[in-house]
């Protein structure tokens, strides 16, 4: 087989990959999360009840890792007035756990907002596609 032919081969199942991965889900009642006839869908109470846990972590975690923090000061300082190295060290490792504290709270606020309106939102870019692309408007363009 020579290059040309290769190269032409390889280019046909790139094009062939490429056509079938980005097929619309185009199902009368397709209620916007998937549907159709591929293997993933995610439903509306699917991502709500993921959003819903992370908040609830987000509030839960709050609460719980900043008490923490007011317990840490109040040992750490008596630790350092008795004359214990280990009120500093306890300090840093509490400057350590607050960082991480934030940014998990950081990650489930941000879970959380994106979530929840991602289902409508899908749904709404996927009518618009299928609105652009489909063969009706390209036709009234031609005539």
């Amino acid at each position: 087989m020579s290059f040309d032919e290769m190269w032409g081969q390889i280019r046909s199942n790139a094009v062939a990959r490429q056509q079938s991965s980005m097929q619309l889900n185009q199902l009368p009642g397709s209620g916007g999360g998937g549907g159709g006839g591929g293997d993933y869908t995610v439903t509306s109470p699917d991502l709500k009840a993921v959003g819903n846990e992370a908040q609830e972590l987000f509030h839960g975690f709050e609460v719980d890792a900043f008490y923490a923090g007011a317990q840490t000061n109040t040992a750490a300082n008596s630790l350092d007035a008795d004359g214990f190295k280990t009120g500093s060290a306890l300090w840093t490792a509490w400057d350590t756990w607050r960082s991480q504290a934030e940014a998990l709270l950081s990650a489930c606020a941000h879970i959380h907002n994106h979530l929840e309106d991602t289902v409508v939102t899908h749904t709404k870019h996927e009518e618009l596609l299928v609105t652009n692309l489909s063969v009706e408007q390209i036709d009234k363009h031609f005539k």
